[in-house]
């Protein structure tokens, strides 16, 4: 179910990056943590990279290295999640879909070991280098990683803008709930939209 898009009538320029959250083959192959409708949103997180592959970044959620690793309950969530570490998993399972590798480089990736990317990163100096004044936000799971990613931008006073039909969760009924959340909640501080009324609007460099 989509909202109704937010987007405000203010120009979205230069200055703008899209970020790309966590589109990485083991969400999209037969796990525990796969996103089944990740095929039918990446036609559109490809069109938007296509057309602004110099305003990107990508980040990738990394595993613990084994069960157990990881401070406080993230030792027991590698425990509950023992499969999905990096122990088990192929180190090819951590990396983007191949219909994304061909935009990074040159578009940085980073990596992160919890679900924000503003923690223990360099995102937000990288961002400021670039005087980024608004993000655009893309990828998966809407209610985890994706959520992060918003608060934390929100936080940090850039215009926020979430694309609604290039976004994926293994939840239906949570991925719902947060784009109602997105646009009425946090109405003040976030945007929705669609990939083609973005486009419309952003302005190339």
């Amino acid at each position: 179910m989509a909202a109704d898009p937010t987007l405000r009538d203010d120009p979205i320029g230069a200055n703008a990056v899209h970020i790309c959250v966590d589109m990485q083959a083991m969400f999209r192959e037969a796990s525990p943590w796969s996103m089944p409708w990740m095929d039918r949103v990446l036609p559109r997180i490809v069109d938007l990279c296509s057309a602004h592959p110099s305003e990107l970044v990508f980040t990738r959620f990394i595993p613990a290295r084994r069960p157990g690793d990881g401070q406080g309950t993230w030792k027991r969530y590698y425990e509950r999640w023992a499969d999905m570490t990096l122990e088990h998993l192929g180190p090819e399972q951590v990396d983007l879909v191949p219909e994304l590798r061909r935009f990074a480089p040159p578009a940085p990736v980073i990596d992160k070991p919890v679900y924000s990317p503003w923690l223990g990163t360099n995102l937000h100096e990288h961002l400021a280098q670039r005087h980024c004044d608004t993000l655009i936000v893309t990828g998966g799971e809407t209610d985890m990683c994706v959520l992060s990613t918003v608060l934390g931008a929100a936080d940090y006073g850039l215009r926020t803008i979430v694309v609604q039909d290039a976004l994926c969760s293994a939840s239906d009924t949570a991925h719902d709930a947060m784009i109602e959340l997105f646009s009425e909640r946090y109405g003040q501080h976030i945007e929705t939209t669609v990939v083609d009324q973005l486009l419309e609007r952003w302005t190339a460099p």
